[in-house]
């Protein structure tokens, strides 16, 4: 039974990381690794974490100064054991109490990643749809790292990869989740599309609250694995895709 590396990166996010948690604490699968990476929060983050450290024997927990989003991500996956690795946000949950179950039963020894669907959901926890109903990335059934020049396919919380295959994200850009993904992609030889909706996804994130250096650094990371041409190809394809996304859904909710 393969154990998962579920790591969660916050920083004062009290009013967000109860639900995160519990919806790790319930699930049914055993073979659970929980790592909470805390940035030195100072609103009651640091507390709950202790209380639920009290109640669940797999959760551990650090709380230090970092230098942003992915150098703490980079402190999880430091100290992660399991065979798989999966990154899920403050404020984001896994979809159901028997996900992880669900996930172990389709992992083989040769399986490099497990990818699913994502569910947006809103501040008051009401679902809007998936990402593939409500933004241009339909999920594809059959993933390799090509897939990714269309840009950020699979949501990164309902994206599980093995940890031998998982390398440091870079820092300083905001879509080193987008390189970490592919490169994962470039090495491994087994993808599987689960056909479950693996996470929920609060929408809003950093990406979304800074979008033009979002959409800037996505370029750098396009240009650096399918070169220049390719980029810009695929930039004008997804500036169309955009186009008649927003015409198609005028009056309908998108993300």
């Amino acid at each position: 039974m393969p154990v998962f590396s579920i790591i969660t990166v916050v920083y004062n996010g009290a009013a967000l990381l109860p639900g995160t948690i519990e919806s790790v604490r319930r699930q049914t699968y055993p073979n659970i690794e929980y790592w909470i990476i805390d940035g030195g929060s100072t609103d009651g983050t640091v507390d709950l974490i202790r209380q639920y450290a009290a109640l669940m024997p797999n959760l551990r927990w650090i709380s230090e100064k970092d230098r942003g989003l992915y150098d703490a991500m980079n402190k999880g996956l430091q100290r992660a054991t399991g065979d798989f690795i999966w990154f899920l946000n403050g404020g984001d949950h896994l979809h159901a109490p028997d996900t992880v179950a669900q996930l172990a039963t389709l992992a083989t020894p040769a399986t490099g990643v497990l990818y699913g669907e994502t569910l947006l959901v809103d501040e008051a926890r009401q679902a809007a749809g998936t990402m593939s109903e409500l933004s241009t990335r339909l999920l594809p059934k059959q993933l390799n790292w090509r897939s990714f020049l269309q840009g950020m396919t699979v949501v990164h919380q309902s994206f599980v990869a093995r940890r031998s295959l998982a390398p440091a994200y870079m820092t300083g850009n905001l879509c080193a989740d987008y390189d970490w993904c592919i490169r994962i992609l470039k090495r491994s030889t087994e993808n599987i599309y689960t056909n479950l909706i693996i996470s929920d996804y609060l929408m809003g994130g950093m990406s979304k609250q800074r979008h033009r250096q979002s959409l800037q650094d996505r370029f750098q990371v396009m240009r650096h694995h399918y070169g220049l041409p390719a980029t810009l190809l695929a930039h004008l394809w997804i500036v169309l895709r955009a186009l008649w996304h927003r015409l198609s859904r005028s009056g309908k909710a998108r993300y």
